[in-house]
């Protein structure tokens, strides 16, 4: 479930790992970009996208600047307005957004100038231009060729409009269109997600047409293709990227209302005397390549097949073409007729052009998608939802590795077989469920009134805040949420009110509200798992997960009775005091900074000392809300902190003050000297001949056995109270002087560990290679699960951190191999032991990776072990 977390699906909490297999089997023969489900905001409205990526031909005034043309904001004077009124003749007026990178883009939004009232500027019709490379700009058409987009009727309602075909840019314009002159202002928004394929453009000879009996046409050209279009097609993209599967039969259409065979580009042998047809793919960059999907017809009574072989030239950039090209012969299916794709394993060739000749089987060839996969390209893993276009292929699993494709010929086959399997399965759960439903009345009662005193427990000071700052209050209601977890799913074409549309997505949060029963009170302690950071954590755990966009200690249900009731054990302290150094991370409602802190010393508890020369400023951690962070944000931070200044240890990092009186609201923490664990032993070498040769500094093997001691201890601490990591790592743990060492929680924040991290769908990110196997495949955090993710963080520490944790191993192969974990076969890969580990300590490491949970040590046992052991 943790994996695939798709809508709807929420019985797959309590299904069994071989369900999930089903699941991503019937998953792998599908398209890898589902313009059904790539519909996210991309930033206007969430703040994502920053003002100097927001430019304008023109302005009218400072506060109709492009940076105030974000849909749904009333900055400045309300919206953006170019200088001059907008001419029948003159469309050279445009609003323009930089996304970065290459996105997909399926839908718009736009909105005039309201302004509270005082404003009745909008566009009734505008047009788009984009550009990939901010050099060739390229007019947006519709399926039907038409340019013009109906806009807005008044300057407040927003106006959805999807884009049929999709486009695939960096840079989009809006341009205003008039029939007659008129100040127009425009607040804008894009939706989709990254294109992750890296293709930037195919050439490929012109489709044909094909007549039928009775004389009937079928166009099987590309008619969306935005390059040049002569014999042959260069420099574009088009249907073959548009992330539409073609039908079955090829002389059908989706619900496009066009002409036949609309859905694929097809050739006929007698035009290719080589009886080959050659398409040439462009991408952003050399990629490491693993696959090509191809989706073809095969309705051979029409003399239509799959191609019989395919060779594939491979280029980088400073290179000619590859002398011997990498052949494929797939399985001429002479049986079902059904539109399949095609696999081709491109064996990791790596190469910023491939060249790839398609060879006819029969009379005529087509194709209607071809995509790539690579080592960046993992793409929305959600189900297409139910009003999905008819056909719409559903997206790639992240599990889908060449060498475990399915037969696509055999897909009827396989699912008839599935759905009986289900069903079985199925009867099975309710069984289950039945036998469990006593003890979860149980459960949820208790849960309920725990959660009502979380929800009261904030202290005096933080409530006068939250509710009483009315400066600072958040917009209410749905303007709350984050865009960045909202999708968009129109109804039709047409506008329809944005309130319908507007749907949240409950993936990571059905099974908190599940666990805290139905009362209102539950579900409004539940309410950060919806609106804030995604969560992963067991349905038992009341997640609050750091609003910077770490992962905060997850705290079990049954302990929260005893933070309640307690007040904020840390002092206000003075902003003035704190001098800014430099960013270390930043997540989705805040940042965190390393500052220094003048006068820190007469903040601190009489019970903690810092190792620090009197009224000299100390080195800590900021972690900062951003002002304009919403209501739910700010209960979370709240939270946070009150957690955070009940863990006293002396390997934890402390809670020294709190800012919370006025915006931004910030907490104050310890930081080390020598930064985390991870950038501090890449730069060092164990002791050796090799170390004295490269004069390089060094760490003994008696300061590595200190060090993992003293997280141990730490983790033995957390385990004490029932807390919950969940993000154990070396980068999560910081190093003082003396190798001291303390867990910290902040280290998803910063890019430079971003490579750690497997995101799902663009939303949630999951540290999955420190990660149990339950973790992954049943969502479930435990004190075993961290103890699993300490064994890893014990073999980051004895190869000096050189290497990731399964560095040959793909992300997905990594998620494989936690199936083989749970089925127990002997084929589960483990970490290798470290040259400089002693026996004892690798085999403290396979005791913490057991398969059952009851079988892995408890941090006492694992302390007690390394102090027995210290070197």
């Amino acid at each position: 479930y943790t994996i695939t977390s798709y809508s709807g699906m929420k019985i797959l909490q309590k299904m069994h790992f071989p369900l999930l297999m089903l699941l991503y089997l019937l998953g792998a023969a599908k398209s890898q970009v589902n313009p059904g489900v790539c519909r996210y905001p991309l930033g206007m409205s969430g703040g994502q996208i920053q003002d100097e990526d927001i430019s304008a031909s023109s302005q009218w005034s400072e506060s109709t600047a492009a940076r105030y043309g974000r849909l749904d904001f009333e900055e400045g004077d309300g919206a953006w307005c170019p200088e001059i009124p907008v001419e029948p003749e003159n469309l050279n007026e445009f609003l323009q957004i930089d996304l970065r990178s290459l996105h997909f883009i399926t839908l718009v939004g736009t909105q005039g100038r309201h302004a509270g009232g005082m404003g009745n500027e909008f566009a009734q019709m505008y047009k788009i231009k984009y550009s990939r490379d901010g050099s060739r700009w390229i007019s947006w058409r519709n399926r039907h060729g038409k340019q013009i987009i109906e806009g807005n009727k008044n300057a407040y309602d927003i106006v959805l409009k999807d884009l049929e075909p999709p486009i695939i840019a960096r840079f989009v314009r809006f341009m205003p269109v008039m029939d007659h002159s008129m100040n127009v202002c425009m607040r804008v928004e894009l939706y989709g997600c990254e294109w992750l394929d890296g293709l930037v453009s195919y050439n490929v000879p012109a489709g044909q047409q094909m007549i039928s009996q009775g004389n009937q046409l079928t166009y099987l050209n590309d008619s969306v293709y935005d390059g040049a279009v002569g014999y042959s097609m260069t420099e574009g993209l088009g249907q073959l990227t548009d992330g539409m599967c073609g039908l079955d039969d090829f002389t059908q259409s989706h619900i496009y209302n066009v002409w036949p065979g609309y859905d694929y580009v097809g050739w006929t042998n007698e035009s290719f005397p080589s009886n080959y047809v050659e398409i040439m793919f462009e991408f952003d960059r050399i990629r490491n390549f693993t696959t090509m999907k191809v989706h073809c017809n095969n309705m051979f009574v029409k003399r239509v097949k799959t191609f019989k072989r395919v060779d594939c030239y491979f280029r980088s950039d400073t290179n000619d073409w590859e002398p011997n090209p990498l052949s494929f012969n797939p399985v001429v299916d002479d049986v079902n007729p059904s539109a399949r794709f095609v696999t081709v394993s491109l064996q990791n060739h790596m190469a910023s052009a491939i060249k790839c000749q398609y060879y006819f089987a029969d009379v005529w060839m087509m194709f209607s998608e071809i995509t790539f996969q690579s080592d960046t390209a993992v793409y929305n893993t959600t189900l297409a939802p139910p009003n999905t276009l008819p056909g719409t292929p559903t997206s790639t699993q992240p599990g889908d590795d060449p060498t475990h494709k399915v037969d696509d010929s055999n897909t009827r086959i396989l699912i008839g077989c599935l759905v009986a399997i289900i069903f079985i399965l199925v009867a099975i759960i309710v069984i289950i469920l039945w036998r469990q439903v006593w003890q979860k009345m149980l459960e949820k009662a208790s849960r309920r009134m725990l959660d009502d005193e979380l929800t009261a427990s904030l202290s005096i000071q933080s409530e006068t805040f939250t509710y009483n700052n009315n400066n600072h209050s958040s917009p209410p209601s749905e303007q709350e949420s984050n865009s960045t977890y909202e999708r968009i799913f129109p109804l039709g074409p047409d506008y329809q009110e944005p309130s319908r549309l507007i749907r949240k997505l409950p993936e990571f949060s059905q099974s908190m509200e599940e666990a805290a029963g139905t009362s209102g009170a539950a579900k409004s302690s539940q309410a950060c798992a919806q609106e804030g950071v995604p969560h992963y954590a067991e349905a038992d755990i009341v997640n609050l997960q750091g609003v910077t966009g770490s992962n905060t200690y997850a705290v079990p249900a049954v302990t929260m009775d005893l933070l309640s009731g307690k007040d904020v054990a840390v002092e206000e302290f003075p902003r003035k005091r704190l001098t800014f150094k430099e960013k270390l991370g930043e997540g989705q409602f805040g940042e965190v900074h390393l500052c220094e802190a003048e006068d820190m010393q007469e903040f601190m508890d009489k019970d903690f000392s810092y190792d620090n020369t009197a009224n000299q400023p100390v080195l800590v951690a900021v972690k900062m809300l951003r002002a304009d962070a919403n209501k739910n944000a700010r209960n979370d931070f709240l939270k946070e902190i009150k957690i955070m200044s009940r863990l006293k240890d002396p390997n934890i990092i402390r809670l020294l003050g709190v800012c919370i009186c006025s915006d931004p609201l910030c907490m104050i923490t310890e930081y080390m000297e020598n930064g985390d664990l991870n950038q501090f032993l890449s730069r060092h070498e164990p002791e050796g001949e090799l170390a004295l040769v490269s004069n390089a500094a060094t760490v003994s093997n008696s300061n590595l056995h200190y060090m993992a001691t003293q997280i141990a201890s730490g983790m033995k601490y957390l385990s004490s109270l029932n807390f919950v990591h969940r993000d154990l790592a070396t980068r999560n743990c910081l190093v003082g002087k003396n190798y001291t060492i303390k867990i910290a929680d902040f280290g998803m924040s910063r890019n430079l560990y971003s490579g750690d991290y497997y995101r799902i769908q663009g939303r949630a990110v999951l540290p999955i290679r420190w990660m149990s196997w339950e973790s992954i495949l049943l969502g479930k955090f435990t004190t075993a699960s961290d103890v699993w993710a300490f064994g890893v963080t014990l073999w980051e520490t004895f190869t000096f951190c050189k290497e990731q944790p399964y560095s040959q191993l793909s992300d997905e192969q990594v998620i494989e191999n936690t199936g083989e974990f749970f089925r127990d076969q002997k084929r589960q890969i483990y970490l290798p032991q470290p040259d400089i580990c002693p026996d004892s300590v690798y085999k403290l490491m396979l005791s913490c990776w057991r398969r059952d949970t009851k079988d892995r040590p408890s941090f006492q046992e694992i302390h007690h072990t390394l102090l027995e052991n210290q070197v």
